[in-house]
């Protein structure tokens, strides 16, 4: 059995696929996933809180020849083929992504659950989570799962857990420790948003000077990070946000709608920092202050109309159990 943390974005969003670098923390909500061998002539797969169906499939060659399941599965598919499993026994596979979905609506809180399972069910399969080119298989198999789609930054943190500095350019990353001083609050808008079509909609544009703005304020922002001042790191979101927005209205993406300009809004009046994490246009965004008695005022007023999550911090990055 192996597990795996999700991740927000707290720096970095679109700018990670040019170069520039991402901050990205792990959260204390895990994917799981059990392989175990069978004298089963197939193998199998479930996940009952994603779907009903159980897969049901045989390799031959490194190739799946599936019974059932191959369109509500294919991590398996992806990761089977990219770390090169033999094919036989035949093998019992378990998922639980249930850490990743709202149960009051069934919505999925994007909090990158597919590298989150993408990561466990290859630690299980490859009963490792270092060595043997792990991190370099996983970044294959998820690329692969996600049709070339996507910065790595999910495959990277959920490896790693904790708060990391990540590149695209040879999935360079680097441990950041959390800065004293600074508190964070997690807000689920209630609406789940989708980063393949934010990022389809971005590639069918032109791209304007915004863009490469966002690009320099990511490179100052981690750069305060690294240092790892509060008070700094707050300082940079100010401009960092007004470069988010002014690309997402540039670039037509929407990322601060579902809720996310009226906190930020809020925030703003309350002198606290608020952001989306990740594509935005939805799932989870962030509040930072340095005054806890601040944020817990603030969010009590959000919980209103939004969800404030109780989730810290996921320092345990990949694990085999």
């Amino acid at each position: 059995m192996a597990s795996a943390p999700g991740k927000v974005v707290l720096s970095g969003e679109y700018a990670v696929l040019d170069g520039a670098p991402a901050i990205c923390m792990a959260v204390n909500r895990r994917a799981r996933a059990v392989v175990d061998t069978t004298d089963s002539e197939f193998s199998s797969v479930e996940s009952p809180t994603y779907t009903a169906t159980i897969g049901r499939f045989q390799a031959s060659d490194g190739v799946l020849r599936w019974q059932e399941g191959q369109q509500e599965f294919g991590v398996v598919d992806s990761v089977w083929r990219i770390a090169g499993h033999a094919d036989k026994p035949s093998l019992a596979i378990k998922l639980d992504s249930s850490e990743f979905i709202d149960h009051d609506s069934g919505e999925k809180i994007g909090i990158g659950s597919s590298a989150a399972i993408t990561v466990a069910l290859l630690a299980a399969m490859k009963n490792a989570t270092e060595g043997s080119n792990i991190a370099l298989l996983a970044q294959r198999a998820h690329a692969d799962l996600q049709d070339g789609v996507g910065s790595g930054v999910d495959v990277a943190c959920s490896l790693r857990g904790g708060l990391i500095e990540y590149r695209m350019e040879g999935a360079a990353t680097v441990v950041l420790r959390w800065p004293d001083g600074l508190h964070a609050r997690m807000v689920w808008t209630g609406r789940a948003a989708a980063t393949r079509e934010k990022l389809s909609l971005l590639d069918a544009v032109v791209s304007k000077p915004s863009r490469v703005r966002l690009a320099v304020a990511s490179e100052d922002i981690a750069a305060a990070w690294r240092v790892g001042n509060a008070g700094e790191i707050l300082s940079n979101y100010h401009d960092y946000i007004d470069c988010l927005q002014d690309f997402s209205t540039d670039h037509d993406l929407g990322i601060f709608d579902a809720g996310h300009a009226d906190i930020l809004h809020a925030a703003n009046a309350d002198n606290l920092i608020y952001k989306p994490c990740g594509a935005g246009g939805g799932d989870v965004g962030i509040v930072l202050g340095t005054d806890d008695e601040r944020l817990d005022t603030f969010t009590r007023r959000l919980n209103e109309k939004y969800r404030v999550l109780d989730w810290q911090l996921g320092d345990v990055g990949a694990t085999v159990e």
